[in-house]
């Protein structure tokens, strides 16, 4: 996590919508289906909510069906997101944070329908959309 974006509850709060907050800084995950991005298509860029880290581009996402945003590879070189190992509610997962800033995204699995065997499954709360151009 970048030290520059280190910052205490109360700053995150102030930043973040409540629901934003729940999910970036304490793990929570919206309803699947309720968010807005998980059936948006458009040209451009996803960005972490939090920080506005680029962490996704549109090339990059498809529809799983899941209920949630989903992609295939994230940008970079895999430097733009962390992988952590999360044992909770009795499962083996692994969660998805921002490695800049450590919020939240939601869950990688290896069952994507691409090439990359990858599915980024993302809260739509955690992540701002940038439109090609804009």
């Amino acid at each position: 996590m970048d030290t520059n974006y280190k910052k205490t509850d109360e700053e995150w709060k102030k930043e973040l919508s409540p629901d934003q907050y729940h999910i970036l800084r304490e793990k929570g995950t919206e309803r699947p289906f309720t968010g807005k991005y998980t059936m948006h298509f458009e040209k451009g860029v996803y960005k972490c909510a939090a920080c506005g880290y680029e962490l996704f581009n549109d090339a990059h996402k498809f529809e799983s069906h899941c209920g949630w945003p989903s992609f295939d590879a994230e940008l970079g070189l895999g430097d733009r997101i962390k992988k952590i190992k999360d044992m909770t509610f009795g499962m083996a997962r692994t969660e998805i944070v921002c490695a800049r800033c450590g919020g939240h995204l939601g869950h990688i699995f290896d069952d994507g329908p691409t090439d990359t065997g990858e599915r980024y499954c993302v809260n739509s709360l955690s992540i701002d959309f940038e439109p090609k151009g804009g």
